[in-house]
Parts: C-alpha cells; sequence; structure tokens
C-alpha cells in the first residue's frame, strides 16, 4: 500500500544521436538496482561478444535487433523503474532529426525532460529542436546533461561554455527550471553517486534530483471542463429515470449542487450527484474519470461539455494552432482535415498557413505553401462546427487537437492551441 503512494515522475529523455540516451537510461536502471540479474549476465555476455572490456549498458535499452543493426532508436520506448522514493516512467525519444514527431509524441505528457549534450560536440540541432519542444509542450523542468565529460578530461571550462551556450538560447524559450548537471553515462559520474573525478561541480546527482523535483500538477484546478464520452441510460424499469454523463474531468473540481452550463445548448442545470466505480462522491477533480447526473433532463451527448455556469471555455470555429505536422504527405492551404479535440471529433479546413518555425533561430519562415513532416508552423483553422477550447498555455487538455487524415484514419499532426 505504502509502495502505492510513493510519487510518479514521468519524464523524457532527448539528445542528438550517439549522445549517450540509451547508456544514460542503462545506467539509471543500473545503479538503481532496477534489473533483473538475468538481464545483466545477458548484457554483459553481449558485451563481451562485441568485444568490450565493459559493459555496455545502452543493451538494457536498446531492444529491438533492428534498431542494433542500424545503432539507432527509431521509436519512443517507455521504460519503468522505481526507487524507494518515488516511481519513474521514462520516454526514451530517438535522436535523429525525422523523428521530431515522436519526440513530441513522448514528451506530451511529461513532468520534466532530461536534455543531453555531448561534452566534444556542444549544441547541435537537435539540441535546440528538443528544447524548443519542451518549451512548447510546457513541460515545467528541464535537465541538461552535458553527457561524455570523462572523453575531455573532465574539463570544468568544457562545461561552463556549453551551460553558457544553452542558457543564451533558453532565454528566448518558457521553460521555468532548467538545473544543468556534468555527467559521463558510461563511467557513472553524477548519475547515482556523485563524480570524483570532478569536484568542481557542486550539484546534485541526475537521481537526486529526479527524486526530489517538484511534480507540479499541470492539472487546471480552476476552469471547470467536463467533456462528456458517453451518454448512461439503463433499460430497466428501476432506472428507467436515470441518464448519466460518463467522461474524464479535464479541469477544475465539480461537487454535487453546482451550478453548471451545457454546450453547446446553453442550459444550466445543477449537478445532482457524482459517482465513481459506481459509488457517489463528493468532489471530482482533474483527471478523474467519473459518472455525473443532471437535476434536469438535458439532452447531452458525446463531444459537447458541461462547465461552470460563469467560466465557459472558448467557442469558435475558428482556431489558431502551431501544429507539428507528422504525416510524410505534406499539407497546403485549403486542405481537408478531421480534428480531434477532447471526446469531439469534425471535419476542419487549414484556412491558411502562417509561418513555420526556424528551431535554430526561433525565427518565423513566412511565405510557405506547404508543411512537411517534422515541420512546426502556425495554421489557421476553420471547423466545421463550433469547438470549446481553452488556449493550450491555460489548459493541456483543452488546448490540444489532433489531426487525423479523413481517408485513412492516420494521425497526421498534433497541434496546439494558442
Amino acid at each position: 500500500m505504502k509502495h502505492q503512494n510513493i510519487e510518479l515522475l514521468r519524464f523524457t529523455t532527448a539528445g542528438s544521436v550517439d549522445d549517450g540516451k540509451s547508456t544514460l537510461i542503462g545506467r539509471l536502471l543500473y545503479d538503481s538496482k532496477s534489473i533483473f540479474q538475468d538481464q545483466l549476465d545477458a548484457v554483459e555476455k553481449s558485451s563481451k561478444t562485441k568485444g568490450y572490456d565493459y559493459v555496455d549498458l545502452s543493451l538494457l535499452t536498446d531492444g529491438l535487433k533492428s534498431e542494433r543493426e542500424q545503432g539507432i532508436t527509431i521509436d519512443v520506448a517507455y521504460r519503468y523503474f522505481s526507487t524507494p522514493k518515488r516511481k519513474f516512467i521514462i520516454a526514451d525519444s530517438p535522436g535523429h532529426i525525422q523523428y521530431t514527431r515522436n519526440m513530441v509524441t513522448g514528451a506530451s505528457t511529461a513532468n520534466l525532460a532530461i536534455i543531453l549534450i555531448d561534452a566534444r560536440k556542444g549544441l547541435l540541432e537537435q539540441t535546440h529542436r528538443h528544447a524548443f519542444i519542451a518549451s512548447l509542450l510546457r513541460i515545467p523542468h528541464a535537465i541538461v546533461c552535458v553527457n561524455k565529460m570523462d572523453l575531455v578530461d573532465y574539463e570544468e571550462a568544457v562545461y561552463n561554455q556549453i551551460v553558457t551556450d544553452f542558457k543564451t538560447f533558453a532565454s528566448k524559450l518558457s521553460i521555468n527550471d532548467i538545473q544543468f548537471i556534468p555527467i559521463s553515462a558510461l563511467q557513472g559520474d553524477n548519475i547515482v553517486n556523485r563524480s570524483t573525478h570532478m569536484d568542481w561541480y557542486q550539484g546534485s546527482t541526475l537521481l537526486y534530483h529526479l527524486e526530489t523535483v517538484h511534480i507540479s500538477s499541470d492539472n487546471n484546478l480552476v476552469d471547470c471542463r467536463f467533456p462528456v464520452q458517453s451518454v448512461i441510460r439503463p433499460h430497466t424499469l428501476e432506472h428507467q429515470d436515470y441518464r448519466g454523463f460518463a467522461g474524464r474531468i479535464d479541469g477544475g473540481v465539480f461537487k454535487p449542487g453546482d451550478r453548471v452550463k451545457s454546450l453547446p445548448s446553453g442550459f444550466v442545470s445543477t449537478i445532482k450527484s457524482i459517482e465513481l466505480n459506481g459509488e457517489p462522491i463528493q468532489e471530482a477533480f482533474s483527471p478523474m474519470s467519473v459518472t455525473m447526473t443532471l437535476e434536469d433532463d438535458l439532452d447531452n451527448s458525446r463531444g459537447d461539455m458541461i462547465v461552470r455556469e460563469n467560466n465557459v471555455p472558448e467557442i469558435g470555429q475558428d482556431l489558431e494552432v502551431l501544429v507539428t505536422w507528422m504525416s510524410n504527405k505534406p499539407v497546403q492551404a485549403r486542405s481537408k482535415v478531421l480534428i480531434k479535440h477532447t471526446t469531439n471529433e469534425c471535419v476542419a479546413m487549414i484556412k491558411e498557413i502562417k509561418y513555420k518555425i526556424d528551431i535554430n533561430t526561433l525565427h518565423r519562415i513566412e511565405n510557405i505553401n506547404q508543411v512537411e513532416m517534422n515541420d512546426i508552423a502556425r495554421v489557421s483553422l476553420r471547423t466545421a462546427k463550433p469547438v470549446f477550447y481553452d488556449s493550450y498555455k491555460r489548459n493541456r487538455q483543452t488546448g490540444s487537437i489532433i489531426l487525423i487524415d479523413e481517408q485513412t484514419n492516420e494521425t497526421i499532426g498534433a497541434g496546439m492551441i494558442i
């Protein structure tokens, strides 16, 4: 029971190819004693087969044969480990530039981002890209790990220069908390145990920071948002008047007796009851999935939203969106897409492509005709029916959309409403 109450930290790892992400994760798993003996035996055997005189901890995470043959990690892999203080889920994103969309996927639910930089190479385009995406997705914490310090003789000056360069770039971003740690994932310096090679560094180790960083909830507890997922109407005589609205709360706190408004109808009612797993509860908040009944018999259906009477979201059909394009098929203005927003789906048209963002400089590239895979661009959308939304900055759930291809049902983009 005690273990169930331990906090969960979701974090993402990102960096350029060969910056050592797999080795870092392997080192965390190994030094925190989160791997089984048979796994370690297999890795030791594989390391010897490859002729290494050390245990290649990256093999703990590079599990797919095809990945190892190419020497790259090609998808988002989720890893789990725990310490007595905290449980962790790692979203390990690939480093290649063509997998920006995977990084967006892995980082979308993260509380913290680890950005790896090779001490020999300094900041690269991917460093800028990943830092920008972390800022875009409003990840509250970032740890910049300057890796492979053993290959630059643990020189403080090398580390300090990278810290200065990153701070200069990050001054244009909106990441509230950035920490810097010099590490060697291969040798284990400053991962779980303090390094004896870098007496000049007085900060905490990586694991200590992961165990103690404040996990701030990104759930908006002010604006009450309850998208209706389904309507429950039992076909029995004793429950013939029952009409429950089931869904996940995407913001705010709801209590029986609260005055609420139903969108799009605008009808007002009072919450009669809230149930969780069939049991009545006295309050419900994000991200709980509950069933709500109202005093009045309102005709709500999937895609509608229940909100507070005097606190309604934006309602409209014209959206300004920052979109990460995920399809290998480029998109032009006047294209039709299907958008999914909370429990609502509707057809939309891309009215205008306003600009793309240059990841290195954060400058806008204007007068463009199309958006290509892994581009991040600002577009104007016109939806076929009104959408009830908040800005992504205000609410991650009601401020995000997914773009879907009507013909193939493929997810082609992820957007944040501005």
